[in-house]
């Protein structure tokens, strides 16, 4: 069930009337209650993958209870152990046993010696790779005595299983979402107020902004070949913001919807295109992910500490194992890779911590400088976002390569249905909008908000009509 699809707009209401007006008296009956919505909103899209979320639910809660009845560090870390290998094991057979099979054939064909494939074309479980950090964080925690083992297993079970954010985060700490099970839930119209806003807002990035960039971007990567600079650059620039407004259009409506059931998930995107360098970048792109490399890889490989070959070690190894999570394709590792370069002059000047509070901090508009930063840290995001989106390395050099060999500045003829003047606007209006609301969750705060969320609402109404409704892109990883 998608968040932008038809059942998904009559399953949100019913529930949440049953939630607050059947249900409400009783915890034990209102985390059932979400138990179960969860598995009919992830069952909708293929039941038979409802198997793998309660396998992994049923081998944590396990994990987690005998974890802490023994004091044994040895037997705790064969326990995390069963943890990594289950989880991990699915990961990596449903999402990466094709990808393996498939580079082994290809890198014996280079040498010469024919192979055949005998893959299995598995179908990935959408979320498989959300989930399975989710309840990781879990068993984590407990070895680290960071956290107290649930001893209820329907409240950990909604906890893995939490349909908002289920497919494609926030990918939720249990410390943090976990013990909101626990705690009785009343109605509070001020977050439920606050849920829909997001809600509002995140159909508008996903259906206004991305799914419109959508129809430009399959339209110039599907003929790259034969296209020109200023077209080409269309094509990158237009992806920048689909990616960006289906991912974080997702994580507003998860979060948003999290509240409307008395729930808070944290914060997965502070407007990453306002940032000055690629560490800020990372500090407000895909914040769950990063903040999850970065406590459960980073800091145990040694983080920033030690000499400069071993933090610049940690940095790629982070980076690398990112881009690989994002995708059973070398075009992902390239696109870590290319960001773990982008990193290294940020380490080696250790300015990796500056740039900690907004752009243009208390002032309407940005400095001379900051302009300059933000577009230097946009532009090479924009390069490594076309390895992101293109189907094979090879691909995305040629598709570059041709943005300095076919240097002809116009824009061509593509036979779509919207001319890209209008889409730019479309585009240029979202910029203008998180600019100056950057220091607040959505747009609709202030004297005028109702008449920004008429007017945000009305676009969903008229320009939403003629978008290609994709799937979330984040649904294949």
């Amino acid at each position: 069930m998608f968040f932008n699809s038809i059942e998904y707009l009559i399953f949100l209401p019913v529930c949440f009337i049953l939630y607050w007006f059947v249900v409400q008296r009783h915890l034990k009956l209102q985390n059932a209650f979400v138990l179960v919505i969860s598995y009919i909103f992830y069952g909708w899209w293929d039941w038979r993958f409802l198997s793998l979320i309660a396998f992994s639910t049923v081998v944590d809660y396990t994990v987690g209870i005998y974890m802490e009845k023994t004091s044994s560090s040895s037997k705790r870390r064969w326990l995390l152990a069963i943890s990594l290998i289950v989880n991990l094991g699915l990961l990596g057979f449903f999402k990466y046993y094709n990808f393996f099979v498939d580079s082994w054939v290809t890198a014996f064909s280079e040498l010469g010696i024919e192979m055949h494939s005998s893959t299995l074309k598995i179908i990935l479980p959408v979320g498989i790779s959300f989930y399975t950090f989710q309840t990781l964080s879990y068993t984590i925690d407990i070895y680290r005595e960071q956290l107290k083992p649930s001893r209820n297993f329907i409240n950990f079970a909604a906890y893995v299983a939490f349909f908002p954010q289920l497919v494609a985060g926030p990918i939720e700490r249990a410390k943090n979402l976990l013990p909101q099970f626990s705690r009785k839930r009343i109605f509070n119209e001020e977050q439920a107020i606050s849920g829909l806003n997001l809600i509002v807002w995140g159909l508008f990035q996903k259906i206004v902004i991305a799914d419109s960039c959508a129809i430009y971007v399959n339209a110039i990567f599907d003929d790259y070949e034969n296209l020109n600079t200023t077209t080409l650059l269309l094509g990158a620039f237009y992806f920048a913001f689909q990616i960006y407004g289906d991912f974080a259009g997702y994580s507003n409506i998860a979060i948003g919807t999290a509240r409307l059931f008395g729930f808070n998930l944290m914060r997965n995107f502070n407007y990453p295109y306002f940032s000055r360098n690629i560490a800020e970048f990372w500090r407000r792109w895909h914040i769950s992910l990063s903040t999850w490399f970065r406590d459960y890889v980073y800091i145990p490989l040694g983080g920033s500490r030690g000499s400069r070959f071993q933090q610049l070690r940690n940095v790629a190894i982070i980076f690398l194992v990112s881009g690989f999570w994002h995708g059973a394709n070398w075009t992902f590792v390239v696109w870590g890779g290319l960001h773990a370069l982008f990193f290294i002059p940020v380490l080696m000047t250790n300015t990796n911590r500056n740039y900690l509070d907004q752009a243009a901090q208390n002032r309407l508009f940005p400095s001379i400088k900051e302009v300059f930063q933000i577009g230097i840290t946009f532009v090479i995001v924009l390069i490594a976002w076309i390895f992101f989106r293109a189907e094979t390395v090879s691909e995305a050099f040629t598709y570059i390569s041709r943005l300095f060999t076919n240097a002809h500045f116009s824009i061509e003829y593509l036979s779509i249905d919207r001319y890209s003047v209008e889409m730019l606007l479309i585009v240029g209006i979202f910029i203008i909008i998180e600019w100056f609301h950057r220091k607040y969750e959505h747009p609709f705060v202030g004297r005028l908000k109702w008449l920004k969320i008429a007017f945000i609402i009305l676009m969903l109404l008229t320009l939403g009509v003629y978008s290609d409704h994709q799937d979330f892109i984040y649904f294949q990883f």
